[in-house]
């Protein structure tokens, strides 16, 4: 019974350092989005590639002891145009919103946050 116990604390533990703990990153594409959202999510070096129709939102963590060589870096691509931004998640959640016109929406992007994001070195 003992084993048990501490397999459910030691799962517990997991469960509360990846979901509550980390630093996470959130993107959500407006409503009136004109097409489908394309795009790349590069977590040094974890990348995930997918797709999101207007309205829906897409993110991942990022990581709980960040070193000097951390990025995260979010790509995507709407109505043929590319973008991209540099994202330094902080705890809990960092929320970036992109517009309809599939460029980062500044006004319903918060201020904390924005000061999280930063241009893609070329």
């Amino acid at each position: 019974m003992r084993t048990g116990c501490r397999l459910l604390a030691t799962l517990f533990m997991v469960y509360f350092i990846w979901y509550v703990l980390v630093p996470r990153a959130k993107v959500y594409y407006s409503e009136e989005g004109v097409g489908k959202l394309s795009f790349v999510l590069n977590t040094q070096h974890d990348i995930f590639r997918g797709e999101i129709s207007p309205g829906q939102s897409t993110g991942g963590p990022g990581h709980l002891f960040k070193d000097d060589n951390f990025f995260m870096q979010f790509d995507w691509t709407v109505t043929g145009k590319s973008h991209c931004i540099r994202i330094n998640p902080e705890w809990p959640t960092t929320s970036i919103y992109i517009g309809a016109d599939g460029v980062l929406d500044s006004g319903r992007t918060s201020a904390a946050d924005s000061n999280r994001l930063a241009k893609c070195p070329r």
